[in-house]
C-alpha cells in the first residue's frame, strides 16, 4: 500500500492486521530514505539502526513469502521513500495499492510539524510514477483509495479493496484493540499517538483552516497528482 505523509496509513495498517490471516511490516524503506537524504526526522539515529537501510536488501526481504505461513502480507510503504534513481522493478511481482488524500489536508497537517518546500516530500509525485510505471506495457491498474472516502464509509470501500486485491473482507477490519504494537517503528512514539488511542477509523471532518499562500504553488503541483488517481479510485 503505497501512501504519504499525514493520511490514515497507520490506521490502515491497524486494520489488516487485525485479520486474522495477515502479517503487516511498517515503512520498510525509512531507513533508507533517512541514509540518503539529509532529513533530520525525530529518532533519526535510532531508526537508522532499527532496520536495514540498503535498498536491495529491503527489497530481497519484502519479496519473499508472507511471515508466519500468513496468507496475507500488508506492506505500509510510503511513496516519498521511492527516491531518484531507485529500482522499483520490483513492484511489478507484488499487489500494488495506492492510499491517496486530498493534498490541501495533506499540507495542512504536514506544515504544523515541518517546512513544506516542495512536492517530493509528501509522494504525490512518486506515487504517480509508479502508477505510470505498473500501468505501462502491462496494463495492470492497481486499486486506489481515497482516505477520505473510507473514513465515510469504511465497510463499504474496505470491502470494495479487499475484492480488488482478490482477498476475502473481514469485519475485523473495521476496529482494533486500542495500544502500540511490536510490529510498529521504533518511529512510532513521535507520530503514532492518535492511532494507539484509537480503535477504528475516525469519522472524517474537513479542515476549517485556509492554505497559507506560501505554500499554494506546491497544492496546485500535487494537485495535478493527486487528481490523476483520485478520478481512478475505487469509490
Amino acid at each position: 500500500m503505497w501512501s504519504g505523509p499525514r493520511n490514515i496509513s497507520t490506521a490502515m495498517m491497524r486494520s489488516f492486521e487485525n485479520r486474522s490471516d495477515t502479517f503487516v511490516s511498517d515503512e520498510p524503506f525509512y531507513g533508507f530514505y533517512l541514509k540518503n537524504t539529509d532529513i533530520d526526522h525525530p529518532g533519526r539515529k535510532a531508526i537508522l539502526k532499527s532496520m536495514e537501510c540498503e535498498w536491495d536488501k529491503v527489497v530481497e526481504n519484502i519479496t519473499v513469502p508472507a511471515p508466519n505461513g500468513e496468507t496475507v502480507w500488508y506492506q505500509k510503504h510510503m511513496a516519498q521513500h521511492n527516491l531518484p534513481g531507485v529500482d522499483l522493478s520490483w513492484t511489478r511481482h507484488v499487489t500494488n495499492c495506492f492510499l491517496i488524500r486530498d493534498p490541501k489536508e495533506v499540507i495542512l497537517s504536514y506544515s504544523k510539524k515541518y517546512d513544506v518546500t516542495h512536492s517530493n516530500l509528501l509522494g504525490y509525485p512518486q506515487q504517480v510514477e509508479l502508477y505510470r510505471l505498473l500501468t505501462d506495457g502491462d496494463c495492470v491498474e492497481p486499486a486506489i483509495v481515497d482516505a477520505k472516502d473510507i473514513l465515510i464509509n469504511p465497510k463499504d470501500i474496505l470491502s470494495k479493496l479487499c475484492s480488488a486485491v482478490g482477498i476475502s473482507f473481514s469485519d475485523d477490519m473495521l476496529s482494533w484493540p486500542a495500544g502500540p504494537r511490536e510490529i510498529d517503528g521504533v518511529w512510532s512514539k513521535y507520530w503514532y499517538r492518535s492511532v494507539e488511542a484509537s480503535t477504528g477509523f475516525q469519522p472524517y471532518t474537513a479542515p476549517n483552516e485556509e492554505l497559507p499562500h506560501e505554500l499554494e504553488d506546491i497544492y496546485e503541483e500535487c494537485l495535478l497528482y493527486y487528481d490523476t488517481l483520485h478520478r481512478k479510485r475505487i469509490y
